[in-house]
């Protein structure tokens, strides 16, 4: 396996080497494995062995990333494995929510229940172990570095701290939530919030890491791919090896629905499916580049100045892996929606009344899929997968706001606010007869 440049220049670099973009035309690498030596084995024996690992406690194979090492980094050494068993998140069936979007086959990937609280851990352990390894070996890294809209710094810290390697965490000053910011500051990462948007950071932190002292951690290092590639073969695992109809997950960098279609890719190459599932790229209208660029059938990336949403992790207007992420919806046959501020409120909303706690950006994806499912795009027996990209405590601000009918643009529909009581049984009493019509 090695980088090779994604538009296709002849040259091959070591995944080792401290390189972010071909050096020839200035395109992002992705990471390429032969194909040939993974034929060795049989799609059932791949089958076998992956499910024979899952969520064991055989260091390092319990980890749903390690538990497919040899589709991942093969040649990495046992000691510098960088994990914390992230993965193995659990897919459920959302019945009943299903039942009302008129989606019954209706499943929800909880990648948010990992280490940090979102799928983004799936490919820090990736890069944070090859950055330990590049450190054994001699480099000159010193420190690890990222901008971030709070998930990518929390995964970033956490890892780099369990590996005893200086992070250094640039941040929007003002555009992350309270429990994003605390997370890379109680691991000890270096936090620095800057007065521009995450646009601006990602400039300034590929200034910062030209050097080759810190080494780059954000999406267009393809090393964080081949993690989150796993998502896409943990969920055809979780359902006996039967690809689904659709996948639909919140997009902003772009770097998810890219791994996704490069984890099915891998699968149909080595016989293990015989099909793409249609994959969907769920953007915030305020946030909607890649949005507008699949409208215009993709002739030219349109990058423009993201706005103020309540998904602030993928507020972004620049994406890095638009290139990588146009051939996953093309050679899926996807799609690209958009959901407004109010409708993704509104769907979030609707998803936990029926047991979830849904992230902004977990409903920005079910707002899509509410469009979808209404305009006939997904047929009521399709088997739909939405991926939960992170957990709702990191955004419990936006849920205190939706519940007290406080965020702009939103109407709270659903609100629940606690009702304040005297400490009088007669006054509870008549308070529950009231909420409960008895």
């Amino acid at each position: 396996m090695y980088f090779r440049c994604f538009a296709g220049c002849p040259e091959k670099h070591s995944i080792f080497d401290v390189i972010y973009t071909c050096p020839n035309c200035g395109s992002l690498l992705e990471v390429h494995h032969e194909r040939e030596p993974l034929k060795t084995k049989t799609a059932a024996e791949w089958k076998q062995l992956f499910s024979s690992r899952a969520s064991t406690s055989v260091w390092p194979y319990g980890s749903g990333v390690w538990g497919m090492r040899e589709w991942v980094i093969p040649m990495l050494a046992d000691e510098n494995v960088v994990s914390m068993f992230e993965g193995n998140t659990n897919l459920f069936w959302a019945e009943r929510l299903g039942e009302q979007l008129g989606v019954p086959d209706l499943w929800i990937k909880l990648c948010g229940n990992s280490h940090t609280g979102s799928f983004k851990d799936l490919g820090m352990t990736v890069l944070v172990s090859v950055v330990k390894q590049m450190m054994q070996q001699g480099s000159s890294v010193k420190a690890v570095a990222c901008a971030s809209t709070g998930d990518t710094s929390a995964a970033l810290a956490a890892y780099a701290a369990y590996a005893g390697i200086p992070a250094v965490i640039f941040l929007p000053a003002g555009k992350v939530s309270t429990a994003q910011l605390i997370q890379p500051v109680a691991n000890g990462a270096h936090v620095l919030a800057l007065d521009t948007d995450f646009d601006g950071c990602m400039k300034i932190v590929q200034e910062v890491t030209e050097d080759n002292s810190i080494y780059l951690a954000n999406s267009m290092n393809s090393l964080r791919i081949e993690g989150q590639k796993t998502v896409g073969v943990e969920i055809v695992r979780q359902f006996e090896w039967e690809v689904p109809d659709w996948i639909i997950i919140p997009v902003g960098n772009l770097g998810n629905i890219s791994a996704l279609h490069k984890g099915f890719q891998l699968m149909i190459d080595l016989g293990l499916i015989d099909r793409m599932p249609r994959l969907v790229a769920a953007q915030a209208q305020a946030a909607n580049p890649f949005y507008e660029s699949f409208k215009a059938g993709f002739e030219n990336k349109v990058s423009k100045t993201a706005k103020d949403t309540l998904a602030n992790a993928i507020r972004i207007g620049d994406p890095v892996s638009y290139e990588k992420a146009v051939t996953a919806v093309k050679e899926t046959n996807g799609i690209v929606e958009q959901a407004s501020e109010d409708e993704l409120a509104e769907a979030a909303a609707t998803a936990d009344l029926t047991g979830m706690f849904c992230c902004p950006h977990t409903g920005v994806a079910l707002a899509v899929l509410k469009k979808l499912v209404a305009n006939g795009t997904i047929g009521k027996d399709e088997k739909t997968v939405v991926v939960s990209t992170a957990h709702g405590l990191k955004f419990t601000d936006f849920k205190v706001g939706y519940h007290e009918s406080t965020l702009d643009g939103v109407t709270s529909r659903h609100a629940n606010p606690a009702a304040r009581l005297p400490a009088d049984a007669s006054a509870v009493k008549d308070e529950i007869a009231r909420r409960l019509s008895l």
